[in-house]
Protein backbone atom coordinates (compact mmCIF):
# COMPACT_ATOMS: atom_id res chain seq x y z
CA UNK A 1 0.00 0.00 0.00
CA UNK A 2 1.39 3.56 -1.05
CA UNK A 3 0.81 6.33 1.72
CA UNK A 4 0.77 9.64 0.20
CA UNK A 5 1.25 12.40 2.38
CA UNK A 6 -1.14 15.57 2.72
CA UNK A 7 0.15 18.59 1.66
CA UNK A 8 -0.60 21.44 3.86
CA UNK A 9 -3.51 24.06 2.23
CA UNK A 10 -2.35 27.92 2.43
CA UNK A 11 -4.86 28.86 4.85
CA UNK A 12 -4.13 25.75 7.23
CA UNK A 13 -0.57 27.09 6.73
CA UNK A 14 -1.53 30.92 7.92
CA UNK A 15 -3.42 29.21 10.86
CA UNK A 16 -0.42 27.77 12.23
CA UNK A 17 1.81 30.56 11.58
CA UNK A 18 -0.41 32.56 12.99
CA UNK A 19 -1.28 30.69 15.91
CA UNK A 20 2.27 30.11 16.69
CA UNK A 21 2.37 34.32 16.80
CA UNK A 22 -0.36 34.00 19.05
CA UNK A 23 1.64 32.37 21.39
CA UNK A 24 4.69 33.95 21.38
CA UNK A 25 2.84 36.91 22.39
CA UNK A 26 1.04 35.36 25.52
CA UNK A 27 4.52 34.23 26.35
CA UNK A 28 5.55 37.99 25.95
CA UNK A 29 2.75 39.02 28.17
CA UNK A 30 3.57 36.48 30.62
CA UNK A 31 6.85 37.84 30.49
CA UNK A 32 6.27 41.35 31.27
CA UNK A 33 3.76 40.13 33.41
CA UNK A 34 5.89 38.31 35.92
CA UNK A 35 8.55 41.60 35.37
CA UNK A 36 5.95 44.21 36.48
CA UNK A 37 4.90 41.58 39.72
CA UNK A 38 8.14 41.12 40.47
CA UNK A 39 9.11 45.15 40.19
CA UNK A 40 5.62 45.59 42.52
CA UNK A 41 6.57 42.95 45.05
CA UNK A 42 10.67 44.68 45.52
CA UNK A 43 9.55 48.07 45.55
CA UNK A 44 6.59 47.47 48.04
CA UNK A 45 7.76 44.93 50.47
CA UNK A 46 11.36 46.60 50.16
CA UNK A 47 9.69 49.55 51.40
CA UNK A 48 8.10 47.87 54.60
CA UNK A 49 10.84 45.47 55.82
CA UNK A 50 12.74 48.61 55.82
CA UNK A 51 9.91 50.46 57.90
CA UNK A 52 10.16 46.95 60.03
CA UNK A 53 13.60 46.91 60.88
CA UNK A 54 14.20 50.55 61.75
CA UNK A 55 11.10 50.02 64.28
CA UNK A 56 12.43 47.13 65.57
CA UNK A 57 16.14 48.76 65.69
CA UNK A 58 15.02 51.24 67.86
CA UNK A 59 13.29 49.22 70.72
CA UNK A 60 14.77 50.11 73.89
CA UNK A 61 14.52 46.39 74.78
CA UNK A 62 16.70 45.44 71.78
CA UNK A 63 19.20 47.62 72.96
CA UNK A 64 19.51 46.57 76.49
CA UNK A 65 20.12 42.78 75.36
CA UNK A 66 22.39 43.52 73.09
CA UNK A 67 24.64 44.76 75.50
CA UNK A 68 24.32 41.08 77.48
CA UNK A 69 25.74 38.31 76.99
CA UNK A 70 23.26 35.30 75.64
CA UNK A 71 20.32 37.68 75.01
CA UNK A 72 18.76 34.95 72.64
CA UNK A 73 16.19 33.89 75.27
CA UNK A 74 15.52 36.89 76.13
CA UNK A 75 15.06 38.58 71.99
CA UNK A 76 13.31 35.26 70.80
CA UNK A 77 9.37 36.22 72.00
CA UNK A 78 10.09 39.91 70.62
CA UNK A 79 11.45 38.15 66.98
CA UNK A 80 8.28 35.75 67.20
CA UNK A 81 5.55 38.40 67.57
CA UNK A 82 7.38 40.38 65.04
CA UNK A 83 7.21 37.38 62.63
CA UNK A 84 3.45 36.82 63.57
CA UNK A 85 2.47 40.35 63.19
CA UNK A 86 4.31 41.42 60.15
CA UNK A 87 4.00 38.40 58.34
CA UNK A 88 7.34 38.45 57.40
CA UNK A 89 9.62 35.18 56.94
CA UNK A 90 12.74 35.75 59.21
CA UNK A 91 13.83 38.16 62.02
CA UNK A 92 17.33 37.99 62.68
CA UNK A 93 19.79 40.38 65.39
CA UNK A 94 23.31 40.29 65.15
CA UNK A 95 26.04 41.74 67.22
CA UNK A 96 28.50 44.50 66.35
CA UNK A 97 30.88 41.65 65.04
CA UNK A 98 28.11 40.41 62.83
CA UNK A 99 27.15 37.18 64.61
CA UNK A 100 23.85 36.32 65.23
CA UNK A 101 22.80 35.98 68.31
CA UNK A 102 18.83 35.71 67.84
CA UNK A 103 16.99 34.93 65.13
CA UNK A 104 13.22 33.15 64.28
CA UNK A 105 15.69 30.21 63.13
CA UNK A 106 17.23 28.65 65.93
CA UNK A 107 19.80 27.45 63.75
CA UNK A 108 21.36 30.29 62.41
CA UNK A 109 22.13 31.63 66.26
CA UNK A 110 26.43 31.52 66.36
CA UNK A 111 27.00 32.35 62.60
CA UNK A 112 27.67 35.18 60.22
CA UNK A 113 25.00 37.69 59.36
CA UNK A 114 24.82 37.45 55.66
CA UNK A 115 25.60 40.84 54.16
CA UNK A 116 26.00 42.34 50.53
CA UNK A 117 29.34 44.88 51.40
CA UNK A 118 31.47 46.04 54.04
CA UNK A 119 28.15 48.96 54.61
CA UNK A 120 26.23 46.80 56.92
CA UNK A 121 29.39 46.09 59.21
CA UNK A 122 30.15 50.16 59.27
CA UNK A 123 27.04 50.61 60.76
CA UNK A 124 25.19 51.58 57.39
CA UNK A 125 21.53 50.18 56.66
CA UNK A 126 21.16 48.01 52.96
CA UNK A 127 17.98 46.73 51.90
CA UNK A 128 17.87 43.59 48.67
CA UNK A 129 17.99 40.25 48.06
CA UNK A 130 19.93 37.38 49.89
CA UNK A 131 19.87 33.89 50.38
CA UNK A 132 18.74 33.40 54.09
CA UNK A 133 19.28 29.41 55.11
CA UNK A 134 19.07 28.57 51.33
CA UNK A 135 16.00 30.48 50.90
CA UNK A 136 16.05 34.07 48.50
CA UNK A 137 14.81 36.65 50.70
CA UNK A 138 13.95 40.54 49.96
CA UNK A 139 15.91 41.14 53.22
CA UNK A 140 16.51 44.91 55.06
CA UNK A 141 19.84 45.30 57.41
CA UNK A 142 19.39 48.38 59.96
CA UNK A 143 21.99 48.79 62.36
CA UNK A 144 21.24 48.91 65.93
CA UNK A 145 22.62 51.65 67.82
CA UNK A 146 22.64 53.11 71.53
CA UNK A 147 21.23 55.81 73.07
CA UNK A 148 22.54 56.17 76.75
CA UNK A 149 24.45 59.34 77.53
CA UNK A 150 27.40 57.58 77.84
CA UNK A 151 27.42 55.79 74.31
CA UNK A 152 25.04 57.63 72.04
CA UNK A 153 26.00 56.71 68.58
CA UNK A 154 27.67 53.58 69.55
CA UNK A 155 27.14 50.59 66.81
CA UNK A 156 25.19 47.75 69.13
CA UNK A 157 24.58 45.22 66.64
CA UNK A 158 22.54 44.73 63.22
CA UNK A 159 18.23 43.80 62.52
CA UNK A 160 17.73 41.79 59.29
CA UNK A 161 13.67 41.32 58.26
CA UNK A 162 13.20 39.56 55.25
CA UNK A 163 10.53 38.44 53.23
CA UNK A 164 10.77 35.59 50.85
CA UNK A 165 10.55 36.15 47.26
CA UNK A 166 7.27 34.64 45.79
CA UNK A 167 8.01 31.99 42.54
CA UNK A 168 7.39 32.77 39.67
CA UNK A 169 4.17 30.71 39.22
CA UNK A 170 3.24 32.89 42.13
CA UNK A 171 3.65 36.49 40.81
CA UNK A 172 1.74 35.06 37.69
CA UNK A 173 -1.09 34.06 40.13
CA UNK A 174 -1.08 36.70 42.15
CA UNK A 175 -0.56 39.84 39.19
CA UNK A 176 -4.25 39.47 38.74
CA UNK A 177 -6.90 37.24 39.74
CA UNK A 178 -8.30 37.34 35.84
CA UNK A 179 -4.83 37.13 34.26
CA UNK A 180 -5.39 33.98 33.15
CA UNK A 181 -9.08 34.20 31.80
CA UNK A 182 -7.81 37.41 29.84
CA UNK A 183 -4.99 35.53 27.76
CA UNK A 184 -7.75 32.43 27.18
CA UNK A 185 -9.71 34.94 26.03
CA UNK A 186 -7.11 36.55 24.08
CA UNK A 187 -6.54 32.83 22.68
CA UNK A 188 -9.56 32.49 21.44
CA UNK A 189 -10.16 35.38 19.84
CA UNK A 190 -6.63 35.39 18.01
CA UNK A 191 -7.09 31.97 16.72
CA UNK A 192 -10.68 32.59 15.32
CA UNK A 193 -9.52 35.67 13.80
CA UNK A 194 -6.17 33.67 12.58
CA UNK A 195 -9.07 31.38 11.05
CA UNK A 196 -11.37 33.85 9.29
CA UNK A 197 -8.28 35.66 7.67
CA UNK A 198 -7.24 32.39 6.09
CA UNK A 199 -10.68 32.01 4.50
CA UNK A 200 -10.39 35.41 2.83
CA UNK A 201 -7.09 35.24 1.76
CA UNK A 202 -7.92 31.48 0.26
CA UNK A 203 -11.63 33.28 -1.11
CA UNK A 204 -8.94 35.96 -2.71
CA UNK A 205 -6.50 33.43 -4.05
CA UNK A 206 -9.49 31.95 -5.87
CA UNK A 207 -8.28 28.65 -3.57
CA UNK A 208 -5.21 28.22 -5.59
CA UNK A 209 -2.19 27.14 -3.46
CA UNK A 210 0.93 28.32 -2.85
CA UNK A 211 2.49 25.68 -5.19
CA UNK A 212 0.00 26.34 -7.90
CA UNK A 213 0.29 30.49 -7.64
CA UNK A 214 4.10 30.47 -7.82
CA UNK A 215 3.13 28.11 -11.10
CA UNK A 216 1.15 30.03 -13.04
CA UNK A 217 3.71 33.24 -12.12
CA UNK A 218 6.36 30.84 -14.26
CA UNK A 219 3.64 30.43 -16.53
CA UNK A 220 3.26 33.87 -17.05
CA UNK A 221 6.94 35.25 -17.10
CA UNK A 222 7.31 32.63 -19.71
CA UNK A 223 4.44 33.82 -22.12
CA UNK A 224 4.81 37.44 -21.90
CA UNK A 225 9.17 36.82 -22.10
CA UNK A 226 8.22 33.84 -25.29
CA UNK A 227 6.44 36.52 -27.63
CA UNK A 228 7.26 38.22 -30.16
CA UNK A 229 5.01 41.04 -29.47
CA UNK A 230 5.33 43.68 -26.98
CA UNK A 231 2.63 43.75 -23.88
CA UNK A 232 1.90 46.27 -21.39
CA UNK A 233 -0.60 46.63 -18.99
CA UNK A 234 -1.76 49.39 -17.10
CA UNK A 235 -4.34 49.84 -13.96
CA UNK A 236 -7.25 52.22 -13.65
CA UNK A 237 -4.92 54.78 -12.21
CA UNK A 238 -2.77 54.71 -15.51
CA UNK A 239 -0.14 53.40 -13.90
CA UNK A 240 2.28 50.24 -15.53
CA UNK A 241 1.63 46.92 -13.72
CA UNK A 242 3.14 44.93 -15.99
CA UNK A 243 5.32 45.58 -19.46
CA UNK A 244 7.79 42.50 -21.04
CA UNK A 245 10.95 43.32 -22.41
CA UNK A 246 9.57 43.53 -26.17
CA UNK A 247 7.35 46.26 -24.82
CA UNK A 248 9.63 48.24 -22.76
CA UNK A 249 12.53 48.36 -25.98
CA UNK A 250 9.53 49.24 -28.54
CA UNK A 251 8.39 52.17 -26.01
CA UNK A 252 12.03 52.84 -24.69
CA UNK A 253 10.79 52.67 -21.01
CA UNK A 254 13.65 52.64 -18.24
CA UNK A 255 13.96 49.14 -16.47
CA UNK A 256 12.04 50.16 -13.22
CA UNK A 257 9.30 51.58 -15.46
CA UNK A 258 6.87 49.06 -13.54
CA UNK A 259 4.64 51.12 -10.70
CA UNK A 260 4.97 54.28 -12.70
CA UNK A 261 2.44 56.22 -14.26
CA UNK A 262 2.27 57.47 -18.15
CA UNK A 263 2.69 60.89 -16.94
CA UNK A 264 6.08 60.07 -14.91
CA UNK A 265 7.42 58.37 -17.69
CA UNK A 266 6.79 61.41 -20.21
CA UNK A 267 4.63 59.58 -22.26
CA UNK A 268 2.17 62.40 -24.23
CA UNK A 269 0.28 63.06 -27.34
CA UNK A 270 -0.82 60.35 -29.96
CA UNK A 271 0.95 57.20 -28.12
CA UNK A 272 -1.11 58.36 -24.39
CA UNK A 273 -4.24 58.94 -26.18
CA UNK A 274 -3.72 54.70 -27.36
CA UNK A 275 -2.60 54.04 -24.00
CA UNK A 276 -5.34 55.66 -21.98
CA UNK A 277 -7.67 54.55 -24.32
CA UNK A 278 -9.22 58.66 -24.65
CA UNK A 279 -9.53 60.45 -27.37
CA UNK A 280 -8.82 59.64 -31.11
CA UNK A 281 -10.48 59.56 -34.02
CA UNK A 282 -12.49 56.76 -33.05
CA UNK A 283 -13.73 58.12 -29.46
CA UNK A 284 -13.73 56.96 -26.07
CA UNK A 285 -15.27 53.10 -27.22
CA UNK A 286 -12.36 52.78 -29.24
CA UNK A 287 -10.80 49.97 -26.99
CA UNK A 288 -13.55 47.66 -27.39
CA UNK A 289 -13.43 47.71 -31.25
CA UNK A 290 -9.93 45.72 -31.21
CA UNK A 291 -8.78 48.08 -33.88
CA UNK A 292 -5.08 48.53 -34.37
CA UNK A 293 -3.37 51.94 -34.31
CA UNK A 294 -0.78 53.22 -35.84
CA UNK A 295 1.80 55.15 -33.86
CA UNK A 296 5.17 56.83 -34.38
CA UNK A 297 7.74 56.52 -31.28
CA UNK A 298 11.28 57.50 -31.65
CA UNK A 299 12.20 56.77 -35.26
CA UNK A 300 9.43 53.32 -34.80
CA UNK A 301 6.21 52.95 -36.73
CA UNK A 302 4.07 50.63 -33.98
CA UNK A 303 0.85 49.09 -34.65
CA UNK A 304 -0.83 48.89 -31.14
CA UNK A 305 -3.94 47.15 -30.11
CA UNK A 306 -5.66 48.42 -26.44
CA UNK A 307 -8.29 46.12 -24.91
CA UNK A 308 -10.08 47.41 -21.53
CA UNK A 309 -10.38 44.37 -18.70
CA UNK A 310 -13.11 43.84 -16.63
CA UNK A 311 -14.35 41.25 -14.43
CA UNK A 312 -18.46 41.47 -12.80
CA UNK A 313 -18.72 45.13 -14.77
CA UNK A 314 -15.38 46.44 -12.31
CA UNK A 315 -12.83 48.12 -14.50
CA UNK A 316 -9.58 46.42 -13.79
CA UNK A 317 -7.46 47.87 -16.03
CA UNK A 318 -5.76 47.63 -19.99
CA UNK A 319 -3.65 45.46 -22.31
CA UNK A 320 -1.74 46.94 -25.13
CA UNK A 321 0.02 44.75 -27.27
CA UNK A 322 2.35 46.30 -29.67
CA UNK A 323 3.87 45.17 -33.51
CA UNK A 324 6.45 46.96 -34.94
CA UNK A 325 5.93 47.78 -37.83
CA UNK A 326 9.21 50.00 -38.96
CA UNK A 327 10.46 46.87 -41.45
CA UNK A 328 7.55 46.16 -43.05
CA UNK A 329 7.29 50.01 -43.23
CA UNK A 330 10.69 49.84 -45.16
CA UNK A 331 10.15 47.17 -47.46
CA UNK A 332 6.92 48.72 -48.74
CA UNK A 333 9.07 52.03 -49.65
CA UNK A 334 11.04 49.65 -51.55
CA UNK A 335 8.43 47.85 -53.30
CA UNK A 336 7.16 51.27 -53.89
CA UNK A 337 8.98 51.80 -56.96
CA UNK A 338 7.43 48.39 -58.40
CA UNK A 339 3.99 49.03 -57.04
CA UNK A 340 4.18 52.62 -59.18
CA UNK A 341 5.82 50.59 -62.25
CA UNK A 342 2.38 48.43 -62.76
CA UNK A 343 -0.03 50.80 -61.78
CA UNK A 344 1.67 53.24 -64.94
CA UNK A 345 1.66 50.11 -67.21
CA UNK A 346 -1.99 49.32 -65.93
CA UNK A 347 -3.15 52.93 -66.16
CA UNK A 348 -1.37 53.46 -69.69
CA UNK A 349 -2.69 50.21 -70.70
CA UNK A 350 -6.42 51.26 -69.94
CA UNK A 351 -5.83 54.70 -71.52
CA UNK A 352 -3.99 53.33 -74.60
CA UNK A 353 -7.27 50.82 -74.81
CA UNK A 354 -9.87 54.42 -75.36
CA UNK A 355 -7.34 56.00 -77.64
CA UNK A 356 -7.51 53.05 -79.73
CA UNK A 357 -11.28 52.55 -79.09
CA UNK A 358 -11.77 56.57 -80.66
CA UNK A 359 -9.44 56.10 -83.41
CA UNK A 360 -10.92 52.53 -84.43
CA UNK A 361 -14.57 54.28 -84.51
CA UNK A 362 -13.31 57.40 -86.30
CA UNK A 363 -11.57 54.78 -89.14
CA UNK A 364 -15.22 53.08 -89.65
CA UNK A 365 -16.98 56.36 -89.87
CA UNK A 366 -14.97 57.52 -92.51
CA UNK A 367 -13.08 60.79 -90.56
CA UNK A 368 -9.38 59.77 -91.72
CA UNK A 369 -8.35 63.38 -91.69
CA UNK A 370 -9.75 63.43 -88.37
CA UNK A 371 -7.76 59.87 -87.53
CA UNK A 372 -4.60 62.07 -87.92
CA UNK A 373 -5.64 65.19 -85.92
CA UNK A 374 -6.29 63.24 -83.51
CA UNK A 375 -2.84 60.88 -83.04
CA UNK A 376 -1.01 64.08 -83.86
CA UNK A 377 -2.73 65.44 -80.80
CA UNK A 378 -2.18 62.61 -78.19
CA UNK A 379 1.54 62.93 -79.83
CA UNK A 380 2.17 66.49 -78.71
CA UNK A 381 0.41 66.18 -75.37
CA UNK A 382 3.08 63.47 -74.81
CA UNK A 383 5.56 64.76 -75.84
CA UNK A 384 4.75 67.97 -73.64
CA UNK A 385 4.93 66.12 -70.44
CA UNK A 386 8.26 64.07 -71.46
CA UNK A 387 9.49 67.64 -71.96
CA UNK A 388 7.90 68.98 -69.16
CA UNK A 389 9.18 65.98 -67.13
CA UNK A 390 12.90 65.91 -68.16
CA UNK A 391 13.53 69.28 -68.28
CA UNK A 392 12.40 70.12 -64.66
CA UNK A 393 12.98 66.76 -63.19
CA UNK A 394 16.37 65.36 -63.89
CA UNK A 395 16.41 62.33 -61.53
CA UNK A 396 14.81 59.79 -63.41
CA UNK A 397 13.09 57.38 -60.76
CA UNK A 398 11.31 60.83 -59.45
CA UNK A 399 10.55 61.33 -63.22
CA UNK A 400 9.15 57.93 -63.97
CA UNK A 401 7.34 57.92 -60.33
CA UNK A 402 5.77 61.38 -61.54
CA UNK A 403 4.95 59.79 -65.06
CA UNK A 404 3.16 56.44 -63.04
CA UNK A 405 1.42 58.95 -61.34
CA UNK A 406 0.03 61.24 -64.13
CA UNK A 407 -0.95 58.15 -65.63
CA UNK A 408 -3.38 57.23 -62.91
CA UNK A 409 -4.35 60.60 -62.37
CA UNK A 410 -5.83 60.50 -66.05
CA UNK A 411 -7.77 57.49 -65.05
CA UNK A 412 -9.20 58.78 -61.84
CA UNK A 413 -10.12 62.10 -64.02
CA UNK A 414 -7.56 64.18 -62.43
CA UNK A 415 -5.47 66.57 -63.68
CA UNK A 416 -1.43 66.40 -62.30
CA UNK A 417 0.22 69.39 -62.89
CA UNK A 418 3.92 70.41 -62.25
CA UNK A 419 4.72 73.47 -61.28
CA UNK A 420 6.37 75.82 -63.17
CA UNK A 421 9.21 76.42 -59.90
CA UNK A 422 9.84 72.48 -60.03
CA UNK A 423 13.82 72.12 -60.63
CA UNK A 424 15.25 68.67 -59.72
CA UNK A 425 18.72 67.76 -60.38
CA UNK A 426 19.94 63.53 -60.44
CA UNK A 427 19.95 62.69 -56.52
CA UNK A 428 22.52 59.66 -54.96
CA UNK A 429 20.30 56.49 -54.83
CA UNK A 430 19.74 56.32 -51.35
CA UNK A 431 18.37 59.89 -51.60
CA UNK A 432 16.25 59.36 -55.13
CA UNK A 433 14.18 56.14 -53.20
CA UNK A 434 13.77 58.43 -49.77
CA UNK A 435 12.50 61.34 -52.39
CA UNK A 436 10.34 58.78 -54.43
CA UNK A 437 8.58 57.32 -51.23
CA UNK A 438 7.66 60.82 -50.00
CA UNK A 439 6.17 62.32 -53.19
CA UNK A 440 4.00 59.28 -54.02
CA UNK A 441 2.71 58.47 -50.53
CA UNK A 442 1.97 62.29 -50.77
CA UNK A 443 0.43 62.28 -54.29
CA UNK A 444 -1.29 59.21 -53.51
CA UNK A 445 -3.17 61.32 -50.50
CA UNK A 446 -3.98 64.24 -52.87
CA UNK A 447 -5.14 62.04 -55.80
CA UNK A 448 -7.60 60.39 -53.21
CA UNK A 449 -8.51 63.85 -51.51
CA UNK A 450 -9.21 65.10 -55.30
CA UNK A 451 -11.27 62.40 -56.75
CA UNK A 452 -13.83 61.62 -53.84
CA UNK A 453 -17.09 61.55 -55.17
CA UNK A 454 -18.53 64.97 -53.29
CA UNK A 455 -15.80 67.56 -55.18
CA UNK A 456 -16.14 69.43 -58.19
CA UNK A 457 -15.13 68.02 -61.86
CA UNK A 458 -12.43 70.31 -61.96
CA UNK A 459 -10.01 68.10 -59.82
CA UNK A 460 -6.18 68.62 -59.86
CA UNK A 461 -2.95 68.17 -58.25
CA UNK A 462 -0.46 69.87 -58.43
CA UNK A 463 3.46 69.06 -57.30
CA UNK A 464 6.45 71.21 -56.98
CA UNK A 465 9.53 70.26 -56.26
CA UNK A 466 12.88 72.67 -55.18
CA UNK A 467 16.61 71.64 -54.17
CA UNK A 468 19.30 73.48 -53.14
CA UNK A 469 22.68 72.17 -52.09
CA UNK A 470 21.80 69.72 -49.37
CA UNK A 471 17.68 69.76 -49.31
CA UNK A 472 15.02 68.96 -50.94
CA UNK A 473 11.39 70.26 -50.65
CA UNK A 474 8.54 68.54 -51.59
CA UNK A 475 5.00 70.58 -52.20
CA UNK A 476 1.94 69.08 -53.08
CA UNK A 477 -1.27 71.17 -53.77
CA UNK A 478 -5.24 69.55 -53.97
CA UNK A 479 -8.28 70.80 -54.77
CA UNK A 480 -9.46 68.40 -52.05
CA UNK A 481 -11.94 69.00 -49.50
CA UNK A 482 -8.60 69.85 -47.20
CA UNK A 483 -7.61 68.72 -43.65
CA UNK A 484 -9.54 69.69 -40.42
CA UNK A 485 -7.96 72.18 -38.24
CA UNK A 486 -7.71 69.93 -35.06
CA UNK A 487 -6.20 67.34 -36.76
CA UNK A 488 -3.53 69.56 -38.79
CA UNK A 489 -0.79 68.01 -36.12
CA UNK A 490 -2.14 64.58 -35.77
CA UNK A 491 -2.54 63.82 -39.13
CA UNK A 492 1.35 62.07 -39.80
CA UNK A 493 1.73 60.76 -35.93
CA UNK A 494 -1.94 58.50 -36.26
CA UNK A 495 -0.94 56.83 -39.32
CA UNK A 496 -4.30 59.03 -40.54
CA UNK A 497 -5.55 58.35 -43.86
CA UNK A 498 -7.97 60.90 -46.18
CA UNK A 499 -8.98 57.37 -47.89
CA UNK A 500 -13.26 56.70 -47.52
CA UNK A 501 -12.17 52.76 -46.53
CA UNK A 502 -11.99 52.23 -42.87
CA UNK A 503 -10.28 48.72 -42.63
CA UNK A 504 -7.04 47.07 -43.09
CA UNK A 505 -3.62 48.48 -43.20
CA UNK A 506 -4.35 52.15 -44.70
CA UNK A 507 -3.21 55.36 -43.40
CA UNK A 508 0.53 54.21 -43.11
CA UNK A 509 1.66 56.22 -45.83
CA UNK A 510 1.71 59.10 -43.94
CA UNK A 511 3.67 58.06 -41.04
CA UNK A 512 6.05 56.74 -43.34
CA UNK A 513 6.56 60.24 -44.55
CA UNK A 514 7.05 62.04 -41.50
CA UNK A 515 10.03 58.90 -40.37
CA UNK A 516 11.44 59.50 -43.54
CA UNK A 517 11.85 63.37 -43.12
CA UNK A 518 12.70 63.04 -39.64
CA UNK A 519 15.28 60.39 -40.12
CA UNK A 520 16.86 62.92 -42.74
CA UNK A 521 16.81 65.67 -40.33
CA UNK A 522 13.39 67.63 -42.04
CA UNK A 523 9.58 67.78 -41.39
CA UNK A 524 6.32 67.65 -43.06
CA UNK A 525 3.70 69.80 -42.54
CA UNK A 526 0.15 70.38 -44.04
CA UNK A 527 -2.07 73.66 -44.29
CA UNK A 528 -5.32 74.63 -45.65
CA UNK A 529 -5.95 76.07 -48.37
CA UNK A 530 -8.71 77.46 -50.96
CA UNK A 531 -9.89 74.80 -52.36
CA UNK A 532 -8.11 71.50 -50.56
CA UNK A 533 -4.64 71.53 -48.87
CA UNK A 534 -1.16 71.73 -49.17
CA UNK A 535 1.46 68.80 -47.71
CA UNK A 536 4.86 70.50 -47.12
CA UNK A 537 7.61 67.93 -47.23
CA UNK A 538 11.31 68.65 -46.36
CA UNK A 539 14.56 66.66 -45.89
CA UNK A 540 18.36 67.00 -46.27
CA UNK A 541 20.09 64.99 -49.19
CA UNK A 542 23.82 63.92 -49.86
CA UNK A 543 23.55 62.01 -46.60
CA UNK A 544 21.55 59.85 -44.27
CA UNK A 545 21.43 60.99 -40.80
CA UNK A 546 21.45 57.74 -38.06
CA UNK A 547 19.96 60.30 -35.03
CA UNK A 548 17.23 59.28 -32.91
CA UNK A 549 14.54 61.82 -32.67
CA UNK A 550 12.29 62.51 -30.26
CA UNK A 551 8.44 60.97 -30.58
CA UNK A 552 6.57 62.87 -33.13
CA UNK A 553 3.73 64.00 -30.83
Amino acid sequence: MVVTSRRHTLAGELLVLQLAIIVLVLFAVAAVSLAQSKATFDRVEGRRVTALAEEMAGNPLLRSQLRLPAPAETLAPLLQTRLTQSHVTSVTVADAAGEIVAATNPTLVGTRLPVDGPGVAQARGWSGELPVDGVRELVAQVPVLADNENHVGEHLGTVMIGRASPTSWQRLSGASSYLLAYLGIASVLGGAGSWLLARRIKRQTLGLEPREIAGLAEHREAMLFGIAEGVIALDPQLRLTLVNEVGRKLLVLPEDCVGMSLADLGIGGRLYDVLAGTGGEHGAEHGSERRDEVVVRRGRVLVMNRMDVTKDGRRLGSVTTLRDRTELAQLERELGSFRSSTELLRAQAHEFSNQLHTISGLIQIGEHDEVVRYVRALRKHRESLDLTLTSRVRDRAVAALLMAKSALAAERRVRLRISELTALDRLEPTDSADVATVLGNLVDNALDAAAAPDQENDAWVEVELRQDASSVEIVVRDSGPGVAPELAQEVFSRGFTTKAAQGGDRGIGLALTRLVCTRRGGEVSVANTHPGAVFTARMSVGQLTDRETEEVQ
